[in-house]
């Protein structure tokens, strides 16, 4: 059964569990941030502040940190080396703020130092964003047309998509293990105050642990399938 081209089965399956996973993650970050984004911190930092002690101290000058508009839309780019802080990290005081600025300039660090998985990400974001645009139409096409070469596309296809979510992991688990690190020695938080951040950075990790088991679900969807056969 068909909807909309794609097998019913496949909402069942893949699009489901992934809603409720995602879903899960979403509202454990976002209560989390709200919660300590409300408790300011003793020593007086700003997100921004924070970032740029953080960078200097590692000896990186040539990182722009700017302000971007948004809610949690903090990034760093590795390209143009500029590191965004959102309205609440760049001016805020709050233990939340100072996590998610410090886990930011932890990439940056990871760039300096060529952390190796921080650069297969890199290459792996152009071959993800054909991946995920082609994605659709593999699944759509085999719906209609039964064929085992095009489950094979879409398995190395989720594939690819699972490489990425994974290499993902070490990058945001060592950009944060970098932040509890310099909170902790540079003194930007209490030892109280650090716990709290620490259970920011650990909520936001459970996004990309989510991803990942999403695209582990889609792989043994299609798995499952060749191994069936029951739409040779």
């Amino acid at each position: 059964m068909l909807f909309i081209g794609i097998p019913i089965e496949y909402y069942l399956i893949v699009v489901l569990p992934t809603v409720v996973i995602a879903g899960i993650a979403s509202i454990i970050v976002k209560s989390t941030f709200g919660k300590y984004s409300k408790v300011m911190t003793t020593k007086g930092y700003t997100g921004a502040q924070a970032a740029a002690e953080m960078l200097s101290r590692a000896g990186i000058h040539d990182v722009e940190i700017r302000r971007v508009s948004g809610m949690m839309t903090d990034y760093y780019n590795p390209l143009k080396r500029t590191l965004g802080l959102s309205d609440d990290v760049y001016d805020g005081q709050s233990i939340a703020a100072i996590g998610v600025a410090c886990h930011e300039a932890g990439h940056a660090i990871q760039h300096a130092e060529r952390f190796i998985f921080l650069s297969l990400r890199s290459t792996l974001v152009p071959v993800t964003s054909v991946c995920g645009s082609a994605y659709v139409w593999v699944l759509i096409a085999s719906g209609f047309f039964h064929s085992k070469s095009l489950m094979i596309v879409g398995l190395v296809l989720c594939i690819a998509t699972l490489l990425f979510a994974l290499v993902t992991l070490p990058v945001e688990w060592d950009a944060s293990r970098r932040a509890k690190l310099a909170m902790t020695n540079r003194g930007f938080l209490s030892q109280k105050e650090n716990f709290a951040a620490a259970k920011v950075l650990n909520a936001a990790f459970l996004t990309y642990l989510a991803a990942a088991l999403t695209a582990m679900i889609s792989v043994l969807y299609w798995l499952a399938l060749l191994a069936g056969g029951s739409r040779d």
